[in-house]
């Protein structure tokens, strides 16, 4: 498994590892619970891996032309590895009310699956190659690809965090 990949499903599996199946539930006004968080993280594993199929299956990358604007989100983000706050997530990645039993399920398969499309592209095209867009930073590597998820999994798991239960016993 990449080694950005891999380090975030760690760091997944010990945040989850802090709530029970009810705290996961758990709804601040107007934010996501952890439960959603983790869907919204699932879900953009899942579509990742549908995009990485689909290069697959058509024998080229499907990145667009880069532009200034791109390269420079995608400098911050990947780069600096900084996510912006306040960035809507895409529809296709807005929670839609999976079980939270299935999510935690399957997270974990779900960004193993991901990380095997993402290296057969890696492969197929060279590590080098703009292989997908990103629907906000643009046509990125398969490797930056990795480091996205790395950011933007990290971004959310501060927010999941702060939704953890107190240690028992406090």
């Amino acid at each position: 498994m990449d080694s950005h990949l891999e380090t975030l499903q760690r760091e997944i599996a010990a945040a989850m590892a802090a709530f029970s199946a009810e705290q996961l539930l758990a709804h601040p006004a107007g934010k996501w619970c952890a439960a959603e968080i983790l869907e919204h993280l699932y879900l953009t594993y899942t579509g990742t891996a549908k995009g990485f199929s689909r290069v697959l299956a058509g024998g080229k990358p499907l990145a667009s032309p880069n532009t200034w604007k791109n390269r420079a989100r995608a400098l911050v983000v990947v780069g600096f590895g900084y996510m912006p706050h306040g960035r809507e997530a895409p529809v296709h990645a807005r929670p839609r009310g999976l079980p939270a039993e299935k999510v935690t399920a399957e997270i974990a398969s779900a960004l193993a699956a991901m990380d095997e499309a993402i290296a057969a592209c890696a492969r197929q095209f060279g590590a080098g190659t703009k292989v997908l867009d990103h629907p906000f930073l643009g046509p990125l590597t398969s490797r930056q690809w990795c480091k996205f998820h790395l950011v933007h999994g990290r971004h959310h798991l501060k927010q999941i965090h702060q939704l953890s239960p107190p240690p028992k016993g406090k």
